[in-house]
């Protein structure tokens, strides 16, 4: 009966350290534009993108278009960027800034559009002919 008991309590302390090294990180996954663009609605609860701010809503000067880090790789004109409409309240990126925007989709009139709770600059790229 003790050896039972020694065993379920070194089960328990093993699984109790186990869970201290893994930690409980609740970090979400790290997508890219191309990886969420299609379909925005597909994705509910909080992400995490990264992108290249290239321009910023004619109507909204808090709404910016981020494209894909790939779309860097085009160096023709008639390059069709595909962009994500992202919703920044406070400081607002460079065109050319490479961010990282941590937010949740909402419905508004242009279709969804990532809210961002926590926007980080990881770089800044030059663009070419960008709006």
């Amino acid at each position: 009966m003790n050896s039972i008991i020694r065993n379920l309590l070194l089960s328990f302390a093993l699984l109790a350290v186990f869970a201290l090294v893994t930690g409980c990180k609740n970090e979400a996954t790290l997508l890219q534009v191309n990886d969420v663009v299609s379909d925005p609605g597909a994705f509910s609860g909080d992400i995490t993108v990264v992108g290249i701010v290239y321009g910023f809503a004619q109507t909204d000067a808090t709404i910016a278009g981020i494209m894909d880090k790939k779309e860097l790789q085009c160096t023709t004109p008639n390059c069709k960027k595909v962009l994500l409409p992202v919703k920044i309240n406070g400081a607002m990126p460079k065109v050319g800034a490479e961010v990282k925007v941590s937010g949740s989709f909402t419905a508004a009139p242009m279709g969804q559009v990532l809210l961002a709770e926590r926007v980080e600059v990881l770089a800044q790229h030059p663009l070419g002919g960008a709006r």
